[in-house]
C-alpha cells in the first residue's frame, strides 16, 4: 500500500510540472509565434539572398582488368601468373578495390593541369581581407580539400567525381578536365608500359634469333639413319682394324648429328617462344592508345536555375526546426528575465484559478483546519474568494511585505498558502518574500493565482 501511494505521489507531481510547463508555453504564445515566424521567414529569404552552389558529376567505369596491358589471352602473362594460383583469379577479377586508380586521379599530374586549365588562383580571404599567395594557383592540396570529392561505389570499378562551384560554367569545366586529364595520364602509362615490354622482349628475341642462326651454321655431323647404310662395314669390322676406325668414327659423327639437332630444336622452340611474346607485345602497342576508362555518366552544363543549394524545402525544413529551438529558448529567457511573476516561478504546489478550482482550494484549507494558516497576499481578492473563504477562521490574511509586522504575524501560524497573480505580481518582491518565508523556515503550502 505505501509503494502504490508514492507512485501516485510522483505520477501527480509529474502531471502538475507538465501543467505548468503548458501554462507557461501557452501564456508566451504570442512570443513563441513571433519567434518561430521570424526564424522561418529568415531561413526561406536565405534560399534567394545566398549565393547559389551547383553541383556537377560523372561516373567512370574504371577496367581494371585490363590495367596492366596483360589480357588474360596475353601469352607470357598466363605464364606468370599461372603458377601463382591465385595471380589468375585476381586479373580477371579486376583486383581488389581502386585504391591505387583514386591516388592517380588525385595526383598532381592529373590536378595541376586542372588547376591551370581553369585558372584557379588565391584569391583575397573572404573577399576582402589580403592574402600572400593571391594570384598564385592554388596546391593540389588545397583544391582537393573542399568543393571536390572522389568516391568508389562499394563492390563496383566505378568512380564518382562531384564538383560543386557558384559558378556552374566551372563546375562543369573542372569535373571535364579532371576526366580528360585522367583518360591522357591512363593512356601515357600505358603507352610507356607496352614501349617497354616491346623493348625488352625485341631484345631478348633477336639475341635467340641469332644464337639460332649461328648454331645452324655450325651443326654438323651425320644424321641417324647413316648408320642403317654402314652394314657392310660393321661386318668387315670383325675382321679389319681399318673397318672397326671407320665404323668408330662413323658412329661419333652420328651423335654429334644427334646432339646439334637437339641445340636447334631447343633454339628453335625459344625463338618461337619469344617471337609470340613479339607479337603480343607489338599488338598491345597499338593497343595502347585506347583507354581503359569508359565514361558512365558525362558531366552536364548546369542552367542557372538548377542549383544544388540552397533548397526552398531544406531551409524551411530548417527554419521549423531552428524556428522551435529558439522559441523554446525565447520562452526560457522570458520566463527568468520577465520583470512580472511567470509560471517558472511558481513551487510545485499549485491551484491555476482560484475561483474555478475553489473546490480544491477548500478541501486543502478544510484538511487543516485545525492548523493557523497564514494567507500571504500579493494581490486582492476577487469578490467571489473574498466571500467564500471569509468563514474560515483558521486563515490569517496578511498582505506580502517586507517588514517587522509581517514576520511576526507570519511566525504565529503554521502553515502558508500565498495567493498571487500572473503577469501582474512583480517577480522582485515575490521572490524576496518566498526567500524571507524560506529563511523563517515557513514552507509554502500552497500558491493559488487569482
Amino acid at each position: 500500500m505505501e509503494n502504490y501511494n508514492y507512485n501516485q505521489e510522483l505520477n501527480e507531481e509529474l502531471t502538475i510540472d507538465l501543467k505548468k510547463i503548458f501554462f507557461a508555453l501557452w501564456s508566451r504564445k504570442a512570443l513563441i509565434a513571433k519567434t518561430f515566424i521570424t526564424i522561418l521567414i529568415f531561413f526561406i529569404i536565405l534560399t534567394f539572398i545566398s549565393p547559389k552552389k551547383y553541383k556537377v558529376d560523372a561516373d567512370l567505369y574504371i577496367n581494371k582488368a585490363n590495367g596492366t596491358n596483360m589480357m588474360e589471352i596475353n601469352p607470357y602473362a598466363l605464364e606468370e601468373l599461372g603458377a601463382g594460383g591465385g595471380g589468375m583469379a585476381a586479373l580477371m577479377s579486376g583486383g581488389g578495390g581502386l585504391t591505387n586508380e583514386l591516388e592517380l586521379i588525385q595526383s598532381p599530374l592529373v590536378i595541376d593541369k586542372v588547376i591551370r586549365e581553369n585558372d584557379l588562383k588565391y584569391k583575397k580571404k573572404f573577399g576582402i581581407l589580403p592574402n600572400k599567395k593571391e594570384g598564385e594557383y592554388i596546391s593540389t592540396t588545397a583544391f582537393l580539400k573542399k568543393n571536390i570529392s572522389f568516391e568508389n561505389k562499394k563492390g563496383t570499378n566505378v568512380v564518382t567525381i562531384e564538383y560543386k562551384s557558384k559558378d556552374p560554367e566551372l563546375a562543369y569545366n573542372v569535373v571535364s578536365s579532371i576526366i580528360t586529364n585522367y583518360i591522357e595520364l591512363h593512356k601515357e602509362l600505358h603507352s610507356e608500359k607496352s614501349k617497354s615490354d616491346k623493348k625488352i622482349i625485341e631484345n631478348q628475341y633477336n639475341i635467340a634469333k641469332k644464337s639460332f642462326d649461328e648454331k645452324v651454321k655450325k651443326a654438323d655431323g651425320l644424321p641417324e639413319q647413316a648408320l642403317a647404310m654402314s652394314g657392310n662395314i660393321s661386318a668387315m669390322s670383325a675382321f679389319s682394324r681399318s673397318a672397326q676406325q671407320a665404323l668408330s668414327n662413323l658412329k661419333g659423327q652420328v651423335i654429334q648429328g644427334e646432339k646439334a639437332k637437339l641445340a636447334l630444336t631447343e633454339e628453335a622452340s625459344k625463338v618461337a617462344e619469344l617471337s609470340s611474346k613479339l607479337e603480343w607485345a607489338r599488338m598491345v602497342e597499338e593497343m595502347s592508345d585506347s583507354s581503359k576508362v569508359l565514361v558512365l555518366k558525362e558531366p552536364q552544363k548546369l542552367r542557372d536555375f538548377e542549383y544544388a543549394s540552397p533548397k526552398l524545402l531544406i531551409n524551411i525544413l530548417l527554419g521549423i526546426v531552428f524556428g522551435a529551438i529558439a522559441s523554446l529558448f525565447a520562452v526560457i529567457f522570458a520566463e527568468n528575465t520577465d520583470k512580472k511573476l511567470t509560471y517558472s516561478m511558481l513551487s510545485e504546489n499549485i491551484i491555476y484559478n482560484g475561483e474555478n478550482d475553489f473546490t480544491d482550494l477548500k478541501v486543502q484549507i478544510l484538511a487543516k483546519k485545525d492548523k493557523k494558516i497564514a494567507c500571504v497576499m500579493f494581490e486582492e481578492l476577487s469578490s467571489f474568494l473574498a466571500l467564500q473563504l471569509k468563514d474560515f477562521k483558521n486563515l490569517d490574511f496578511i498582505k506580502a511585505d517586507i517588514s517587522s509586522e509581517f514576520v511576526e504575524r507570519v511566525k504565529n501560524s503554521e502553515e502558508v498558502i500565498i495567493f498571487a497573480s500572473i503577469n501582474k505580481t512583480n517577480s522582485k518582491f515575490y521572490k524576496q518574500i518566498k526567500q524571507m518565508l524560506n529563511e523563517m523556515n515557513k514552507e509554502i503550502n500552497l500558491e493559488v493565482l487569482i
